[in-house]
């Protein structure tokens, strides 16, 4: 039996590194555990983000032909103006090709592997919140997937429509063949669908950090109008064209949403008061007894 339990502790004490240090009472941890916490959640996004990024790989064709969608949309829409126009996707070097795919596979297995990493953000957090705001845990995860994801979607909705705005400045009836290198407009798509993905966490992150106790409705309440104007001009530099459709449809999805993480923030802000309140009562009702 002994003989058994030192070797149960052995193995405790070998596979320590691969696990998060414990919070102690109360979710207290040393500046050390939290450095340790930090790296632990890192690896294992990076892990994750590996994984799917390998299997992205293997169907690197398919995804190719999804990120091809945006421009054969953008061909289509400036040759119904421009019959003549001519546009053509180029790769540039010999390694190119090569490249494309790798950026491909890593890009899908980021947004396949989105659950995971964003878990390991929130529970880096959680060991810092009363025992009622980590039932927010499964909340937060089941608003912050499909936010990044809707976002994604709508930037790459709207990439097709600004690129196509941009050509259709070209010349007619002038011989101008426009060249894109295949590399740059991927890492332009790159750019557009995280951004717009990423922007639309911003109601999570707020409603995170009033659980936190960093932010607070007022706060946010006095933000708003500056807040909704940088939207606007956020929305005027991520997308490529800077069209006012293609800047409202990011600005005002965050407008909204920064309205009702506003609210939500109040609502938590007096369910937390009233809890407070509760638990004051009881404990002087207790004094007096």
């Amino acid at each position: 039996m002994a003989t058994d339990t030192r070797q149960a502790d052995e193995d405790h004490r070998r596979f320590a590194r691969f696990r998060p240090p414990q919070a102690g009472e109360g979710g207290t941890m040393s500046l050390l555990d939290h450095i340790r916490e930090l790296r632990y959640r890192i690896i294992v996004s990076f892990i994750a983000v590996v994984i799917t990024s390998s299997v992205a790989f293997v169907f690197y064709r398919p995804l190719v032909e999804i990120v091809m969608h945006p421009y054969q949309q953008a061909s289509l829409a400036i040759k119904a103006k421009n019959p003549t126009a001519s546009l053509q996707v180029v790769n540039t070097g010999v390694v190119a090709p090569f490249v494309l795919n790798m950026r491909v596979a890593i890009v899908a297995g980021l947004i396949a592997a989105c659950p995971i990493w964003l878990y390991q953000v929130w529970a880096f957090i959680v060991p810092g919140l009363l025992v009622n705001e980590k039932k927010w845990a499964l909340r937060f995860l089941g608003s912050a997937i499909p936010l990044f994801l809707l976002g994604s979607v709508l930037g790459y909705w709207v990439l097709p429509k600004g690129i196509a705005l941009m050509l259709n400045f070209t010349p007619h009836g002038m011989g101008i063949t426009n060249l894109l290198d295949m590399n740059a407009f991927l890492a332009l798509e790159i750019r557009v669908i995280l951004l717009f993905g990423v922007s639309f966490l911003l109601p999570v992150v707020l409603v995170l950090l009033n659980l936190i106790h960093v932010l607070s409705s007022a706060q946010l309440k006095a933000a708003r109008k500056w807040s909704i104007f940088g939207f606007f001009c956020l929305g005027a530099f991520v997308n490529p064209s800077g069209d006012p459709i293609s800047m409202c449809a990011l600005a005002i999805p965050l407008s909204v949403m920064y309205v009702i993480a506003e609210w939500i923030c109040r609502s938590n802000e007096r369910k937390r008061s009233t809890d407070n309140m509760g638990i004051d009562k009881s404990e002087f009702d207790i004094q007096i007894d």
